[in-house]
């Protein structure tokens, strides 16, 4: 059993990653890159990358992070979505933006190859 980690947290990687290549992603491409890593992780691991449930015959893979973006419609997403945290032992709420994960260094193989996969389909494309 290896790790998992919220969707949420999964996306934030990949728009910090993606931007920094300097490459175009929104909330479709997002979700593609997110239903990649779910199947790269089920075929390497055996389980789900996400602690979220996963819909399969929808067109977004993860409701939680399509419904972040869905107000950005087919826009450039240019940073991660916020969410509130109560950091312990403080009492004021601050709004971050989510955080990525610590991953293993399988878990970044998968992640990054299919980072790769996508630019490769956007050259193509080009």
């Amino acid at each position: 059993m290896t790790n998992k980690y919220s969707a949420q947290n999964i996306a934030a990687y990949f728009i910090y990653e993606v931007n920094e290549l300097k490459s175009f992603i929104n909330n479709e491409v997002l979700q593609y890159m997110l239903a990649d890593v779910d199947a790269a992780w089920h075929k390497h691991f055996g389980n789900s990358a996400f602690t979220e449930e996963v819909a399969v015959s929808c067109d977004y893979t993860v409701k939680t992070v399509y419904d972040a973006y869905a107000e950005l419609g087919e826009q450039h997403i240019e940073a991660p979505a916020k969410e509130w945290d109560l950091p312990y032992g403080t009492f004021q709420l601050v709004y971050r933006p989510f955080a990525v994960p610590a991953f293993t260094a399988d878990e970044e193989r998968i992640v990054r190859n299919v980072i790769r996969h996508y630019r490769l389909l956007a050259t193509q494309a080009v």
